[in-house]
């Protein structure tokens, strides 16, 4: 968690804090080939360089964006799970169970799917 720990520490809510890094420690140890990196001002996942997933936060809710394509192929199960999406990403609301089994099915389309890509973006 080194590349995300200034991050994470800019954080003022510890509540808050500690349930992001959380979800990031648990898709750290759930695929620990991924790298760690922050850009946009936002901790996300790449795989030999290209975007996996990434977080965001807000007053309300992380957001999480694994692009538009997954969201597309997972909305009924992001829908299920409670949360709220829009074309690129999902909220998780900080009241909110966080739903792993659905966090690490869409990590594992993404690493697979993009697994030959030379891009950041699809």
């Amino acid at each position: 968690m080194k590349d995300f720990r200034m991050f994470l520490d800019g954080i003022g809510e510890l509540e808050k804090r500690e349930r992001l890094e959380g979800i990031l420690n648990n898709i750290k140890e759930k695929f620990p080939q991924l790298t760690e990196e922050i850009k946009w001002n936002q901790p996300m996942f790449t795989d030999h360089g290209t975007f996996i997933i990434g977080f965001s936060i807000a007053k309300e809710h992380i957001a999480v964006a694994p692009e538009a394509v997954v969201i597309s192929l997972f909305e009924k199960e992001i829908e299920e799970a409670g949360y709220s999406h829009t074309q690129g990403l999902f909220r998780i609301k900080w009241t909110d169970n966080v739903d792993f089994d659905l966090l690490y099915k869409v990590v594992a389309y993404n690493i697979e799917d993009k697994k030959d890509m030379t891009k950041f973006w699809r």
